[in-house]
């Protein structure tokens, strides 16, 4: 099973500093090749017309929309939460995972998500930060690829996580309250599609 791209972006228009599909857009032009739409409180219709939006963004660069939740919204990626019944027929189904019980879990899933590997808001409710140490556990366990979520706002969080054997990050605030996010998605982006080497944990 191969991911998308080694980075996903994940959307919070509550954090965004500006209009999403205007985050976005400038996430498209550092490098992103796959987003996640949340915004799980907006009403179906209108999260269809995002959805439509930020996929015809993506569009253009052969990139990806994975929708969280069941409804792929038109598309055919979802990310579905720890608990849901993964649906069948789409192209790639992803998963939210925290332990090992979840990850046992697993049924034919793409790929995951393990979090929180650093402390973070969006996070809240999940026990304390794995660190790259209890990620590379989770890592060795999970029979899909991992990608590292929660509090990865630096190149060198990104080298950790690969070091510790993740395919990849998912990345939430980083982008979406930065000035400038086509920046820091290059930057995370380099760090992501580098070679891992075994280093020591970050603090």
């Amino acid at each position: 099973m191969v991911t998308p791209a080694p980075l996903l972006v994940l959307t919070d228009r509550h954090q965004a500093r500006r209009p999403l599909p205007a985050v976005i857009a400038a996430a498209v032009a550092g490098g992103a090749r796959w987003v996640l739409l949340r915004e799980r409180d907006l009403p179906v219709a209108a999260r269809a017309r995002l959805a439509a939006e930020l996929r015809e963004l993506l569009a253009g660069v052969g990139g990806t929309l994975s929708v969280a939740g069941a409804d792929p919204l038109g598309g055919a990626a979802v990310h579905l939460p720890a608990a849901a019944a993964p649906p069948s027929g789409l192209a790639l189904v992803g998963r939210s995972c925290h332990d090992r019980t979840e990850l046992a879990g697993i049924t034919g899933e793409d790929y995951v998500t393990v979090s929180p590997v650093w402390p973070t808001a969006s996070k809240p409710g999940y026990g304390p930060p794995l660190r790259p140490r209890g990620l590379r556990d989770l890592v060795r366990f999970s029979p899909v690829p991992v990608l590292a979520l929660g509090g990865v706002e630096s190149a060198a969080q990104v080298r950790a996580v690969r070091a510790a054997g993740a395919v990849g990050v998912a990345v939430l605030g980083a982008v979406m309250r930065a000035p400038d996010p086509a920046a820091v998605v290059a930057d995370l982006l380099a760090a992501a599609t580098a070679p891992p080497q075994p280093q020591e944990e970050p603090v």
